[in-house]
């Protein structure tokens, strides 16, 4: 697959687990778990116009997806999180909609690699 069109990359997990397959797996356990919160408390916050714990939530996001190299979507979920900081709202819902989308991509990739 091509990268751009396939957000996730395990190198940089493979790097901080250190070939410890099973520390590899809790990392993604935890991930599967955070992403649905992230999308709704998003979604949730988006929707209430309440920008402080929008900016927060995808700063959070921001550092898990990262982990999974998924360097497009950490760097819109930056975006997402200055424009939320600086109450410049236009180009959020955009942003969301795209990380949204990267984050729920990477679900059955990597319920995959946990059932291998």
């Amino acid at each position: 697959m091509e990268k751009e069109n396939y957000p996730l990359d395990l190198g940089y997990l493979d790097d901080v687990a250190g070939g410890d397959i099973d520390f590899k797996k809790e990392l993604v356990k935890i991930f599967l778990q955070q992403v649905p919160v992230f999308i709704e408390n998003m979604k949730k916050f988006q929707e209430e116009k309440d920008l402080e714990n929008l900016a927060k939530e995808a700063h959070t996001a921001k550092s898990s997806v990262l982990i999974f190299g998924m360097e497009e979507t950490g760097a819109n979920l930056k975006k997402i999180q200055l424009l939320a900081e600086e109450n410049q709202t236009q180009q959020i819902p955009m942003l969301l909609e795209k990380s949204i989308r990267d984050m729920e991509e990477i679900i059955l990739p990597l319920q995959h690699f946990m059932e291998s």
